[in-house]
């Protein structure tokens, strides 16, 4: 950016520039404190935000994109969730903050990287390193647990060494510091990689996955929903993966109420089959959302052409609305009152047993017909 010469280029978007992958946010640093950060983007007609002074954070908005600028850190003291810091201009100081030495990287705007602790070597070998000591790193913000899994499932091949392992299992405890929203924020993350399976079997043998998800987890049930092809959708594969009660877990990590009541739905509702003819889909979708349906066929292991050939069946398929309400049934001299609702529920079944194939025209004549009965 020409009005920050001195900026680089820091964290995921080198990491993933230098392993070909699509770069989604691109952050900078810089050795300029804020107010003249803030001062340099003003006087270049650039839109800033002060998003995070107290970090040293502001924001640069250009062509409607937002890009995060901080000013150069080091930490001044940790508590296990939050650190206290202080501006610095050096360079190597402030990646040594960081939590692996694949984000500890700094591109120029010429093109050259500034790698301070091997993290080219370890992105090209698929070793995921923390910048230091890894328990003490741990031991600065526990959500460097969950990191670690994060990127594991995405960018290691090499599993941890026996050191490592050790120091991920021993953190697992700590794990109740932290706050739910900010568990379930990096749980989701981790379920989002392509195939986040080598990373969950590995928290799951450390105790950590426990630690997170107290109510149990069934990553076979996880396993079979990635295997299947499902779409790669964090909520679908929590579902997938937790074990116990829905409402239970999704209420003690204060999920929002769309996802807590999908996650319940997707364990709950009732189970589309392959073999079930189009009248018995129409009956189950009357009263359950398409989605809903495709959730719960991969829950039930649904891979396979019979399953997809199910799934196609169910999104071309209209959802059926019964035709009628209570005015049809006030319209043609019924009372107010219980009859109401009892010969519209009669009405329905009849409807149901059809296979909702029936009109409103052809519903209310068997209105008529039970009302005059």
């Amino acid at each position: 950016m020409d009005a920050l010469p001195s900026a680089r280029v820091v964290g995921g978007a080198v990491r993933d520039a230098l392993a070909g992958q699509p770069v989604a946010d691109v952050d900078l640093a810089t050795p300029l404190p804020p107010d003249a950060v803030q001062a340099a983007l003003r006087t270049a007609g650039i839109k800033v935000v002060p998003t995070g002074l107290a970090h040293g954070t502001v924001t640069a908005v250009r062509d409607r994109q937002g890009f995060e600028i901080t000013t150069l850190r080091r930490d001044v003291e940790t508590d296990g969730r939050h650190a206290t810091v202080a501006f610095t201009e050096n360079w190597r100081a402030d990646a040594a903050r960081r939590d692996f030495t694949i984000n500890a990287m700094f591109l120029t705007r010429d093109g050259a990287v500034f790698d301070y602790f091997g993290g080219i070597a370890d992105l090209r070998a698929g070793r995921l390193r923390f910048v230091g000591d890894p328990a003490a790193r741990m031991a600065e913000d526990w959500l460097r647990v969950l990191r670690y899994f994060r990127f594991y499932a995405r960018y290691a091949t090499e599993p941890p060494d026996a050191a490592l392992r050790t120091a991920l299992q021993a953190s697992a405890p700590h794990l109740g510091r932290l706050s739910v929203e900010r568990v379930w924020t990096e749980l989701t993350r981790i379920l989002a990689a392509r195939d986040p399976r080598k990373a969950l079997h590995l928290m799951d043998d450390l105790g950590v996955l426990a630690a997170v998800l107290p109510e149990g987890a069934d990553r076979a049930a996880l396993d079979r929903v990635v295997a299947a092809g499902a779409p790669v959708d964090s909520v679908l594969r929590f579902a997938a993966l937790l074990a116990g009660d829905p409402l239970a877990a999704a209420t003690r990590l204060k999920l929002a109420n769309a996802d807590r009541d999908r996650i319940v739905a997707a364990r709950c509702a009732p189970l589309p089959r392959p073999e079930m003819d189009d009248d018995a889909l129409r009956r189950l979708l009357v009263d359950t959302p398409a989605g809903t349906l495709l959730d719960r066929s991969w829950l039930a292991g649904g891979g396979g052409a019979d399953w997809d050939a199910l799934r196609e069946r169910i999104k071309a398929m209209p959802r059926p609305v019964f035709p009628l309400a209570g005015r049809d049934a006030l319209a043609i001299g019924v009372p107010a009152g219980p009859r109401v609702g009892a010969l519209l529920q009669a009405v329905r079944d009849w409807w149901m047993a059809g296979g909702c194939r029936a009109d409103c025209e052809s519903c209310r004549a068997e209105l008529r017909r039970r009302a005059e009965a």
